[in-house]
């Protein structure tokens, strides 16, 4: 167990002995920890090390687990209270900024709606101030055109958008805790950036009036350096290294904290043969949503917003395209319309020669099994109630009816190891993976199919950076394999350094600037990818 720092008076927040069971598993391991008031403090470590298990025994989020040890907020016991009493301090007191917001946001209410709910019940102002100070704090997290955006529902903002969303709402009611998982996850390097700077500025203003602390949750090492005072290191449920930020980058004790410090994508692809036949091709491609405008109703309630604009690029056999971009540039829309997964108001899209609107029947079924796409967050893409076997071998049931049981289980096993997981996973269930083995599975479940091309929607995005390199080389491995189309969507860039082929930069639903992906990060020519490349590489 490491030692509580001693130099922290009468410490906002103190953790001793925590320890935290799922039935026969140790996920937290007799840990112990303390924030001081107004005091920035990180925690880091690999995918499924106990992080968020630590921030959700903290807000007593954990129904299933046994919490033994001690968390005092301000003086109280938190593991004594009620859950009375916890209701009475989560988001008044203690906030947190949840990792995956697809899940966490409900698709049946607005942005707007969710956001004033937690406005009017915790500061009982009226619904219209309360809409007010929506627009003012999703103004502030960087989204764009913030009054029209109170009307979406979550599924039509973009995975950046929607964590700012989740940020807009935790500051609501300015916390005196605030319990950051990943507040920058789907974020791209430019809005990182104002995100980093806006909670700066929040936390600084509370901590002068309150003492307002918090405690970051992730594996982003730039954004450690850049925002906190203090670094805490989880191994395995164990916290292995605790000190000041200086002192962990610039001489790391810990073996493991050593081997954080030192990882970084590697560029290690093989070129693409100059025979090699185009998959899949996008030409002229445009897509339209419709849009609420506010103070319409009736027939005359709706408009037309542009999310993607002529847009034009092609997959070879064995390529990795990369398309980069700020939240909301029109990067996920485009792949998905490249999928058949979303309707094109201009332009066609083209699987090997052969437009996909011509595709009907057992045709079009059959294209499904060629298609595949790897989501941002496999958390929500991944059915809770299904087994791994189950959710692996879906496709197989339905593409492939000739096998047998014995036969689809061999094939689901033998992708499984693919993946490097083993048989044991086979009967568990979503929840009981971390972050890094759900996206495995994911992979799993598109490869099973044998497709030629596979759309990958950030897929290392929510992953640390040790087992973001993992699934990098996994990525890598396959396509060599099976010599793959990937579609790599990414706002990292050195991400889309180190595996793409070629490089589309969009902005605005169009795409600036496309080409070999070196000469384009060595000499960009469009003042927005040098504005991307600068923010990513601090050019």
């Amino acid at each position: 167990m490491s030692a509580m720092p001693q130099d922290i008076p009468a410490p906002l927040l103190s953790i001793e002995h925590l320890s935290v069971r799922f039935g026969d598993t140790l996920a937290v391991d007799d840990i112990a920890l303390a924030i001081g008031r107004g005091e920035r403090v990180a925690l880091v470590g690999e995918s499924g090390s106990g992080k968020t298990v630590t921030a959700l025994a903290i807000l007593r989020l954990l129904s299933d687990a046994r919490i033994d040890g001690t968390i005092r907020f301000d003086g109280e016991d938190l593991v004594a209270k009620s859950e009375r009493e916890m209701r009475g301090l989560r988001g008044n007191d203690i906030a947190m900024i949840f990792q995956e917001p697809m899940t966490a946001l409900n698709p049946l209410y607005t942005i707007g709606e969710q956001i004033a709910e937690t406005i009017v019940l915790h500061d009982g102002v009226t619904k219209k101030e309360a809409y007010e100070q929506a627009v003012g704090l999703l103004e502030r997290t960087g989204i764009p055109e913030p009054r029209r955006r109170l009307f979406n529902y979550p599924h039509q903002l973009s995975g950046g958008q929607r964590q700012r969303v989740m940020i807009a709402m935790a500051l609501a009611c300015r916390p005196r805790l605030l319990l950051a998982d990943e507040p920058t996850t789907a974020l791209d390097v430019t809005i990182r950036g104002q995100i980093v700077e806006l909670l700066l500025e929040l936390q600084r203003e509370e901590a002068a009036r309150r003492g307002m602390s918090v405690l970051l949750i992730t594996h982003d090492l730039n954004l450690v350096r850049r925002f906190a005072q203090r670094v805490a290191v989880m191994e395995k449920g164990k916290l292995v290294e605790t000190g000041a930020v200086e002192q962990i980058f610039e001489a790391p004790k810990h073996p493991y904290t050593q081997r954080l410090i030192a990882s970084r994508p590697e560029r290690n692809v093989l070129p693409v043969l100059p025979i090699a036949p185009v998959l899949l091709e996008a030409k002229q491609v445009s897509v339209d949503f419709a849009t609420k405008l506010p103070g319409f109703k009736g027939w005359f309630e709706r408009g037309r917003f542009r999310a993607v604009n002529d847009a034009s690029v092609s997959v070879r056999q064995g390529e990795t395209l990369g398309i980069v971009g700020e939240s909301g540039s029109g990067k996920s829309t485009l792949a998905l319309a490249m999928l058949g997964l979303q309707r094109t108001a201009a332009g066609a899209v083209e699987f090997q020669g052969r437009a996909l609107a011509s595709y009907q029947g057992r045709d079009k079924l059959g294209l499904r099994s060629h298609l595949q796409v790897v989501f941002q967050d496999p958390f929500s893409s991944l059915s809770p109630r299904q087994t791994v076997e189950r959710i692996v071998g879906e496709g197989l049931a339905l593409h492939r009816a000739d096998l047998s049981a014995e036969e689809r289980r061999k094939r689901i096993v033998g992708v499984l190891r693919e993946v490097g997981l083993d048989r044991t996973a086979l009967q568990r269930y979503p929840h009981e993976f971390s972050g890094g083995q759900r996206q495995r599975i994911a992979i799993a479940r598109t490869l099973v199919l044998e497709p030629r091309v596979i759309v990958l929607d950030e897929p290392t995005s929510a992953l640390d950076v040790s087992i973001q390199q993992q699934v990098l080389r996994l990525l890598t491995d396959l396509q060599r394999k099976y010599n793959l189309g990937y579609v790599f969507i990414s706002h990292d860039l050195e991400v889309i350094g180190a595996m793409a082929h070629r490089v589309a930069v969009m902005q605005n639903g169009a795409i600036v600037e496309s080409g070999d992906v070196t000469k384009i990060f060595d000499d960009p020519i469009h003042p927005y990818t040098r504005k991307l490349l600068k923010a990513a590489f601090d050019r």
